[in-house]
């Protein structure tokens, strides 16, 4: 099976059950912080690759819920400028393997890439759902 990098938010349930789901299909994880990693415009750009802006986003951050950014009024150098700026409006996990770079969790496209996975049941989003209190971000960057 293969190597797969995860940059995941560390403590999220969901990204917890995609981790374990890409284990049981026997993949093996190299797992990295995703808010602490310092990334630069041109390689979080490599994980979204033709991807509309709005789809870089964590519909499920506090900031993009309460309507202070809407991805959709973003261009893409602003939006770069804001994810940069707040890891926490990234869209997770960022994956890699190989030389293909992806963001999400969209089940269809994990296992037309990397092969079955032992169930569908967890996709992407909070399993929280959009109504319930966000977990807490580690920090508040300031916005540029």
């Amino acid at each position: 099976m293969a190597k797969v990098i995860f940059y995941e938010k560390p403590g999220c349930g969901g990204n917890a059950r995609q981790k374990a789901l890409l284990a049981a299909a026997g993949h093996r994880l190299e797992v990295h912080d995703l808010l602490s990693h310092p990334w630069t415009a041109g390689e979080l750009k490599s994980f979204f690759g033709s991807r509309p802006v709005a789809e870089w986003f964590n519909r499920s951050a506090p900031r993009v819920k309460s309507g202070e950014v809407v991805p959709e009024e973003l261009d893409e150098i602003t939006a770069l400028a804001v994810l940069l700026a707040d890891p926490l409006l990234i869209r997770r996990p960022l994956l890699e393997s190989g030389h293909r770079r992806e963001t999400g969790f969209d089940t269809a496209l994990i296992e037309a890439w990397l092969g079955p996975l032992p169930s569908a049941e967890v996709g992407e989003g909070c399993p929280k759902g959009q109504e319930a209190t966000p977990c807490p971000a580690p920090h508040k960057p300031s916005f540029p």
